[in-house]
């Protein structure tokens, strides 16, 4: 989300001819996707969210249960957070941002991890508590709070850019 100058070439010059036209560089858009976001530092964490839930999930749906509720609620938790993440990766991937202008994505994604944060913390807690050393249920409680942790970063991370770099530019 870059706002920095760009250099628009007519394609007119004094000096001669005009210029062939050139293809649309890179980061443009006219292009569909965005492939710089698949490298990027945000979109790296949220594939390893998107990862750690997903494994988590697996885990405890791959164990014997003992508490139902317990393990149903964590269950629930990490599959809505893991859409959420999915739903929020495909916005940044084919910029729909700048397409709907009328949503605060930035806002919208702070608050999304704000909650989901807190109740995949809470499954985590609750699952790890109930896992009574079955190893299944150790595994997808510890993914949760891999989860959670690398969630926490992207709360700081986008309250940084929404927040500190907003206040920042109005003083300019």
């Amino acid at each position: 989300m870059s706002h920095g100058a760009r250099v628009i070439r007519t394609g007119v010059s004094s000096a001669g001819p005009a210029a062939p036209p050139a293809a649309a560089p890179a980061g443009s858009d006219a292009e569909l996707m965005d492939g710089a976001y698949f490298r990027s530092c945000a979109g790296m964490l949220k594939v390893a969210q998107m990862i750690s839930l997903l494994v988590g999930f697996i885990s405890v749906n791959n164990s014997p249960w003992t508490d139902y509720s317990a393990y149903s609620y964590f269950q629930i938790v990490t599959m809505c957070d893991l859409v959420m993440i999915l739903f929020f990766y495909v916005i940044h991937i084919f910029r729909i941002y700048r397409k709907l202008t009328c949503v605060s994505w930035p806002l919208a994604e702070f608050l999304h991890y704000l909650i989901g944060t807190i109740l995949l913390l809470i499954a985590s807690i609750v699952a790890a508590s109930k896992s009574y050393n079955l190893t299944g249920l150790v595994a997808g409680a510890t993914f949760g709070f891999l989860a959670t942790i690398l969630c926490v970063l992207s709360i700081w991370s986008s309250y940084k850019v929404s927040c500190i770099t907003q206040s920042t530019s109005k003083y300019r």
